[in-house]
């Protein structure tokens, strides 16, 4: 694929992931199954951006596994209503147009778990989007690192990623425990403790003791406040998570 057999973008990409996993010291290249790309909204990317990505279509970059997208930078459909400017949207219309022609799901949803998108325990896979590289992580065990939105590009493309990070059993494991007293009720609680664990540990992964029986909703916002408050990517729960017994 570096020599071009495959097409220039995809060695193009190749290389960047190369040199990714060069700097992380990873020991080889592995197949990844699923991809979740950000750097979606015209205001991020701007004109420059976007000539980025249409050099990568015009190269006939095409994704290989399965490829959905994160929120744009308005909503698709009622921005009139929400009073986005022609400009803005007409931009952002064409970064959607552009991941499209790559092969890429125009979902535009950070929770792509819950639209069926849902990587298997065990599975590697290229997730950008805090939250969901935590929730994916830790509730569906699968293993990803907070990625940027160029490497899961390439990802997506080239079906490969760096070995370095959460993708090896030896970083997964906790490096604190945190015994929770007090009663958990609500989301909003669930929240809290995410946002306080976040900003004590950084980027240390917890091993929660005295979650209860969290839903759905309640692991996904716990996830989301550690990620938020600081760099959490992975976290175990004692009887709820499903590496949690492995710990």
């Amino acid at each position: 694929m570096l020599a071009g057999e495959e097409g220039p973008a995809a060695a193009k990409l190749l290389e960047l992931l190369v040199a990714l996993g060069e700097v992380f010291e990873a020991e080889r290249l592995v197949p990844v199954e699923s991809a979740h790309i950000s750097g979606v909204s015209y205001k991020n990317l701007g004109e420059a951006g976007l000539e980025w990505l249409g050099e990568q279509a015009d190269l006939g970059a095409r994704a290989r596994i399965r490829a959905t997208l994160n929120p744009a930078g308005m909503d698709m459909d009622r921005w009139r209503e929400m009073g986005v400017p022609e400009e803005f949207a007409e931009g952002q219309r064409r970064v959607i147009e552009t991941f499209e022609r790559m092969g890429v799901e125009p979902t535009c949803t950070c929770t792509p778990y819950l639209i069926g998108h849902v990587p298997e325990f065990g599975s590697q896979i290229a997730w950008a989007e805090s939250s969901a590289v935590c929730f994916s992580n830790s509730v569906l065990g699968a293993r990803t690192n907070r990625e940027a939105g160029p490497t899961t590009l390439a990802s997506a493309v080239t079906g490969l990623a760096a070995l370095y990070g959460y993708r090896l059993d030896e970083n997964r494991r906790p490096g604190a425990v945190v015994d929770v007293e007090a009663e958990l009720r609500t989301t909003m609680d669930y929240s809290a403790l995410g946002y306080v664990t976040g900003k004590r540990l950084g980027t240390t992964v917890p091993y929660f003791r005295g979650l209860g029986r969290p839903s759905l909703e309640s692991m996904k916002a716990l996830g989301a406040a550690c990620a938020t408050s600081g760099g959490i990517a992975l976290w175990h729960g004692e009887g709820v998570t499903p590496e949690a017994g492995e710990m």
